[in-house]
């Protein structure tokens, strides 16, 4: 008999938050509303921007357009948290003005008051953004986008725009935007990775203000199926040795169709960025991850968010009041295998503060099928579920009583993991929504390590210690509360099920 272990963490419906109003609480309970994600009150949500942390908050600002469900002239809209777990909503911090529309970027934490915003002691929140002109747009030109600038002496709550914007003129790129800003400590400087078509670009700047071009890269290597997007350029600590890690966004061309962002390690020295190797790697498998960026000012912890949508049906999908949520906050780390780096992404530990032990079972048997719906149908089908296995094959039905089921699980002969969704709720939508999505397993490891969380319409799959990674949505018509785990060998383990609060 071999063996295995799992742990299931089911979310009740429990409101969690007494910072959030009654009538929010109540549009939280909307049909396919996540109960642990998070998501607007309402209207349009894209790409996550301005992460930063400072005083022990972290800021969160996303593309938002507050008069529609589906994407419209770009604002910041701001939430921020001290957990990363549970949010609050804050005013809308940017709006659209005469230099257009506020598109995707970054945020610092100016400790130096290098730009000189800082006034008394105050520590300036810097945010970069590109300014997307519609007018300039409309006339042809291709220099309609540029890069600009505000800043907060408040801690976030208010911003004012710099006079002197835009800080970066557009050179006549056509996709010129999503300025990800960091410090580099060594040539004490701040670099800007911009994104510009078909590859990135680096700036640097002494003082937030004005800026210089450094190098580019990207035009001949990785997946070049759509437009470049939303960089991220940071070192991650390996074994004592730095190691810098250039994420770029794609629209479309990912892995299994549409939306995704891939990576690339190298070394980096404040002007080039010289990749360890050519190949591309994606930071997740799944089609409803993307755009996603890191957190600023956190020192070495490196956590991650993405959009968890896609562009090919975003605008489509079936929920009513809102459209768009946020991925689990993930942390980043190194992995080496077979002389190269491989990036691991894994949920973030303050999750477990809003979990508690539900069910505990040794020596669970598993011959061909074990039905787990009992368990998991008396908190509505919301769940986290860790699984330590050989690799064979074996898949996890997730079912409600509509016949509707979402498959996933691991193929021996391919070596892959899977995701099917072709019968997992509405899908009429979008031509291309009903798929079975695969990833090549990069664990030259004989077990399997899989992770998975559940919500009201996602899922996110973390294999072997996060080096494969899906993230999914799905829109079933009734809540997926029944379980079974198949495998085509008996096995024996341990079950666990937690309730999960809801952050709302």
């Amino acid at each position: 008999m071999k063996r295995f272990t799992v742990v299931i963490v089911l979310a009740a419906l429990i409101t969690g938050c007494s910072t959030v109003k009654k009538t929010t609480q109540t549009s939280y309970l909307e049909k396919h509303r996540p109960q642990f994600h998070f998501s607007p009150k309402a209207k349009w949500m894209n790409d996550p921007n301005g992460m930063v942390y400072y005083k022990g908050i972290y800021h969160m600002f996303y593309q938002f357009y507050p008069d529609s469900t589906v994407w419209g002239p770009m604002h910041w809209a701001h939430a921020t948290s001290k957990d990363l777990v549970r949010w609050e909503h804050q005013p809308v911090a940017l709006y659209p003005d005469s230099l257009g529309y506020i598109f995707s970027g970054s945020a610092v934490a100016d400790i130096n008051n290098t730009s000189g915003f800082g006034k008394n002691g105050q520590v300036p929140l810097v945010a970069i953004f590109t300014h997307h002109n519609p007018v300039l747009e409309k006339q042809g030109r291709k220099d309609y986008q540029y890069q600009s600038i505000a800043y907060s002496l408040d801690e976030g709550k208010t911003w004012t725009k710099y006079s002197g914007n835009p800080v970066v003129k557009n050179p006549g790129i056509v996709d010129f935007r999503d300025p990800k800003v960091i410090w580099f400590e060594e040539g004490k400087k701040w670099i800007m990775t911009l994104a510009t078509k078909d590859r990135v670009t680096f700036y640097s700047s002494p003082d937030l203000k004005n800026w210089s071009r450094e190098s580019d890269l990207g035009k001949d290597f990785g997946a070049h199926g759509g437009v470049w997007e939303c960089p991220d350029l940071f070192p991650l600590d390996y074994n004592g040795k730095k190691i810098w890690v250039l994420l770029v966004s794609i629209n479309p061309g990912g892995p299994n169709g549409g939306s995704a962002t891939q990576y690339f390690t190298g070394d980096f020295d404040g002007s080039t960025f010289t990749p360890h190797s050519t190949e591309t790697k994606w930071i997740d498998y799944g089609t409803d991850n993307y755009a996603g960026i890191t957190w600023s000012n956190t020192g070495d912890r490196k956590v991650f968010l993405g959009w968890m949508n896609n562009w090919q049906y975003a605008q489509v999908v079936p929920t009513e009041t809102w459209r768009g949520a946020a991925t689990l906050p993930r942390e980043l780390s190194l992995q080496q295998l077979n002389g190269k780096y491989y990036l691991s992404s894994t949920p973030v530990k303050e999750l477990d503060k809003i979990t508690d032990l539900f069910f505990d079972k040794e020596n669970l048997t598993v011959d061909k099928e074990i039905d787990l719906s009992d368990q998991v149908k008396q908190t509505g089908g919301k769940f986290k579920l860790n699984l330590s296995l050989p690799a064979d094959d074996f898949s996890i039905v997730l079912s409600n009583e509509n016949d509707e089921e979402l498959v996933l699980g691991y193929e021996k002969a391919s070596n892959q993991y899977f995701i099917d969704r072709t019968k997992a709720g509405k899908s009429d939508f979008e031509p291309g929504f009903a798929k079975k999505h695969l990833a090549p397993r990069i664990s030259p490891s004989g077990n399997i390590e899989l992770t998975l969380f559940v919500d009201a319409a996602s899922i996110e799959v973390f294999a072997d210690n996060g080096l494969n990674v899906f993230t999914e949505v799905f829109f079933p018509g009734a809540a997926l509360n029944k379980l079974k785990l198949r495998s085509a060998d008996p096995k024996v383990g341990q079950l666990q099920l937690f309730k999960v609060k809801s952050i709302w």
